[in-house]
């Protein structure tokens, strides 16, 4: 299975050690064996046709702060050309959230359905713009939507309500449902630790992003 990853902050790095730590897993319990192709961050790309080298780009990326530093890697604005153009069977769309635009992670979703390739994403700002037409347009073109990892983090919720309670009525769904959230008042209620110095860690850790508005101003639920 050839992956394309368009973003590479905490998300996308995540992502690329899940999938060097779980390599064996998915083979031997599901005969998958993903074989990244390309990343794509801000300041460029780096595109293998034959496989990234996951563990030497993450040390790569981590001193240079862009994947383009990966040799044979380019700089510039190369998301559009990388997702029409790389061959690939699956794009993950792990860009930051615009729940104004849902930009650019709704262009990058609907070149890359067009383009006839499967979908997977936690970015929930196109899915608050055109969640209707995105749907859509993934049944037109025959290929997966998939976009739990957008809702409740690790919490398989849509899976949950679509499968498994696939026969039942839900009423109601009551909870923190953002991790972030979930983070700062837990520590803030247990050791009295102070707002700013539990989101600086937040940050730190990866559990909230750059810029937190979204999470600390009660927005992203």
């Amino acid at each position: 299975m050839r992956v394309v990853l368009i973003g590479f902050g905490n998300l996308g790095r995540g992502l690329s050690r899940v999938l060097i730590q779980k390599a064996s897993f998915l083979r031997k319990s599901h005969g998958l064996i993903p074989r990244v192709v390309a990343i794509v961050d801000e300041f460029g790309a780096a595109v293998d046709e034959k496989g990234l080298n996951l563990t030497r780009l993450l040390k790569v990326a981590g001193k240079a702060g862009t994947v383009a530093a990966y040799k044979g890697g380019k700089r510039g604005k190369l998301a559009h050309r990388v997702i029409e153009g790389v061959e690939a069977d699956v794009v993950y769309e792990l860009t930051p959230t615009n729940i104004k635009t849902g930009e650019p992670g709704l262009t990058h979703i609907k070149r890359a359905m067009r383009a006839g390739k499967h979908v997977i994403t936690s970015n929930k700002g196109p899915l608050v713009v055109a969640f209707k037409e995105l749907d859509s347009l993934a049944r037109r073109c025959g290929v997966e939507f998939r976009y739990s990892a957008s809702v409740g983090g690790a919490v398989p919720v849509v899976g949950l309500a679509r499968e498994l309670l696939a026969g039942n009525e839900i009423r109601e769904i009551r909870g923190v449902l953002n991790g972030t959230t979930n983070y700062i008042l837990t520590r803030m209620s247990t050791e009295g630790a102070p707002f700013e110095v539990v989101l600086r860690e937040a940050q730190e850790l990866g559990v909230a992003e750059k810029d937190p508005t979204l999470d600390i101003e009660g927005i992203d639920t």
